[in-house]
């Protein structure tokens, strides 16, 4: 049985269908990308998932269980969290209020007990609990939008665009904490822009043209493609 896997989906966004017949699956414990130019259904598919989009056809199941047609809020209860692009914190509330935010849907016990964990992960965030989201950095940001994700205790995260305007020092950092996060047992789907970074943080990959899939394979394998090379690696 698969973690998460979606058979023959479609979605359709604003009258226009955005992904066709998209079949995809992660095993537990796994990260795999989701590749491909603007415009390719990348982040509607992960909308999708988490129930902001309702799909046109298909199935979605998580866990052996179908997802798709449940309330975005059971799919959070179910162990899914989304970290959407543009991170999207609370500007003005502090770093814990935001993580709070994260962990409405969680005993106040286990919100306690999430905290020491996502301090561990990311300490700076630990140093600036009192500051108010919107004058951290966009680095320090994009970690509290992956730790307000992570104190819903999910087994599976979903990143889209993490890295997305973010320094090379800061992509490095982001990216250290994506695979933190998968060793501590959270099965991760990341988009991401930068599909080099991509094709290297993941195990496997799907390359997404036009609202088709192109491409599947090991990043390994991916990565050594000309059509990979020449469409998403500059060459």
């Amino acid at each position: 049985m698969m973690f998460l896997e979606l058979k023959r989906v479609s979605i359709n966004y604003e009258k226009v269908r955005a992904v066709r017949d998209l079949s995809l699956y992660l095993e537990k414990g796994e990260i795999i990308t989701i590749i491909g130019a603007n415009g390719a259904g990348k982040s509607s598919t992960l909308r999708a998932i988490s129930g902001l989009l309702r799909i046109a056809s298909g199935e979605i199941l998580f866990a052996g269980e179908r997802i798709d047609g449940l309330r975005p809020e059971e799919i959070v209860s179910s162990g899914i969290s989304h970290v959407p692009e543009g991170r999207r914190i609370f500007p003005h509330l502090t770093v814990l209020e935001n993580l709070r935010m994260g962990a409405f849907l969680r005993p106040a016990k286990e919100f306690r007990e999430s905290l020491e964990e996502i301090y561990r992960l990311f300490p700076r965030l630990q140093e600036r609990t009192g500051q108010k989201g919107g004058s951290l950095s966009g680095g320090e940001q994009q970690m509290l939008a992956i730790a307000r994700a992570l104190v819903a205790r999910p087994r599976l995260t979903m990143l889209d665009e993490p890295t997305l305007g973010l320094a090379p020092l800061l992509t490095l950092e982001t990216a250290k904490a994506i695979r933190n996060m998968n060793r501590s047992g959270v099965s991760v789907v990341l988009v991401e822009q930068n599909a080099s970074l991509a094709l290297r943080l993941a195990s496997r990959g799907y390359c997404l043209e036009v609202g088709r899939l192109a491409l599947e394979g090991a990043c390994s394998d991916l990565l050594g493609l000309d059509h990979v090379k020449k469409a998403y690696l500059g060459g």
